[in-house]
């Protein structure tokens, strides 16, 4: 008869109100209600978020290794109803808010980081219409083409992928927008890459602007729609499950409901609440950095404890059943002093991280009231947790590899825990992110006060 297998312990997500005492089912549907029906509850979501997150991490090397579409995970992430967690409230709904978000994508990431990349992604996507179709779409504002995105997202059980932020000169003119012959409405036409999910979305968000130049246009479009041709990312070095691949649109027509907002090409007519778009995606996927670097750590911690104690005791804790650790595990004083500078490096990175989830939540709060300085602010601490994250995300990662390798012994070099999944996706997902450019934007604006452009730049 097989064991049942244990996820390690990850860290526990926080929410703004304590978790209530005593056991919490997974919110189930009752008959005739469906996922928008269903209030969002602080002391519920956490719990549901870490049974997925136990439930993922059961199988990730497995599905890692497999490499196949996240439709799985999809189907998963549904079942749980966490991709409508981030809601406005309104009639019959009540949302979480964005630290919650953050905290469901850490919690997940820890355990699958392709699949919180996914969410991260839905759920930054989810707001465009609240970034971009100005004022009179803020929360709970009732639109003349219906509900804003994250509310028609909700009911309709959509996942979103795509993009919004302007594709740097390098990569291209990025999509097109020409108006329609009759009807009015616009078509799309151009080939972009995104990083995750496209090959599951329900929808696509995407930006174009009209004639290639101007205002950049934010629309919705169906995948499965005419003129819509989806290939695959090839195979990854990590954040394989992911669904990263490339669009082509090939006069697509674009419904005027289905126009979004827009951002102003002329940066003195920009919002600086709009601009919080990029920020919100950069901050989640930050999360996500998170989450690998504490998994990562919270796995080595076990194999660590196995192979100095003998078999992990059967509270998931890795300890008896007052949390202690069995006499003699870890009593090497050179993987002491290793752990101690890992755990040290999360807890610094979580602290700042932190700090810039708070900034960025007053920021959404603050909506079209948000001024240029706080926005630069929140710009600073954003540009600060993705440099510290990202360094310690890489670093612990790769001492891990090495920890496990000599406490393990020849299972470690066959590959058997699989630590090599957690620096591959750590590097795939801090590659992009150019660090020397983050902090000279930090020290720019630290020695001479400058603010950054109201751009969507990533």
């Amino acid at each position: 008869m097989s064991t049942p297998r244990k996820s390690p312990k990850r860290p526990a997500i926080r929410t703004t109100s304590a978790p209530a005492a005593g056991p919490v089912a997974r919110p189930a549907e009752r008959p005739g209600e469906s996922p928008v029906d269903r209030p969002a509850d602080d002391a519920i979501w956490p719990r549901v978020t870490r049974e997925l997150a136990d439930d993922l991490a059961v199988d990730a090397l497995a599905r890692d290794r497999a490499g196949k579409a996240p439709f799985d995970e999809v189907a998963r992430l549904q079942e749980a109803g966490l991709p409508a967690l981030l809601t406005a409230p309104g009639p019959n709904r009540r949302g979480a808010d964005w630290q919650a978000a953050c905290a469901v994508v850490r919690e997940i990431s820890a355990a699958d980081s392709s699949v919180g990349e996914l969410l991260a992604h839905h759920y930054a996507l989810s707001w465009s219409s609240r970034f971009f179709g100005g004022p009179a779409r803020d929360p709970g504002t009732p639109l003349a083409n219906g509900h804003p995105l994250d509310v028609r997202t909700t009911e309709e059980r959509w996942l979103l992928a795509g993009g919004v932020e302007t594709p740097r000169p390098e990569t291209g003119a990025g999509l097109t927008l020409t108006p329609a012959d009759s009807g009015g409405g616009w078509i799309l036409d151009g080939t972009r890459a995104f990083a995750s999910a496209v090959t599951v979305a329900d929808r696509l968000v995407v930006g174009a602007r009209p004639g290639g130049s101007g205002d950049l246009f934010v629309v919705l479009v169906d995948p499965a729609g005419p003129g819509v041709f989806t290939d695959a990312g090839t195979e990854r070095v990590g954040q394989r499950l992911a669904g990263a691949g490339t669009v082509t649109f090939d006069r697509v027509p674009v419904a005027p409901e289905d126009v979004l907002g827009a951002l102003p090409h002329d940066e003195h007519a920009v919002a600086p609440f709009s601009t919080l778009a990029p920020l919100a995606l950069r901050l989640l996927l930050v999360h996500v950095g998170l989450g690998i670097a504490e998994g990562a750590l919270a796995e080595a911690r076990d194999i660590s404890r196995a192979g100095h104690a003998g078999p992990a005791p059967a509270d998931r804790s890795g300890g008896g059943s007052d949390g202690s650790v069995p006499a003699g595990a870890g009593d090497d004083p050179y993987l002491l002093l290793a752990y101690g500078e890992l755990a040290t490096a999360a807890h610094a990175a979580a602290a700042v991280v932190e700090r810039a989830t708070d900034a960025l939540t007053h920021g959404l709060l603050a909506a079209w009231s948000l001024g240029v300085e706080e926005r630069a602010d929140i710009a600073v601490l954003v540009a600060a947790a993705e440099t510290v994250t990202g360094r310690a995300a890489v670093h612990i990662t790769t001492r891990i590899l090495e920890l496990v390798d000599g406490t393990a012994g020849a299972d470690a070099r066959a590959g058997g825990p699989g630590f090599d999944r957690f620096w591959r996706n750590a590097r795939a997902l801090t590659a992009p992110t150019q660090a020397a450019h983050r902090l000279r934007d930090i020290g720019d604006h630290y020695l001479n006060g400058t603010h950054a452009r109201l751009t969507l730049l990533a």
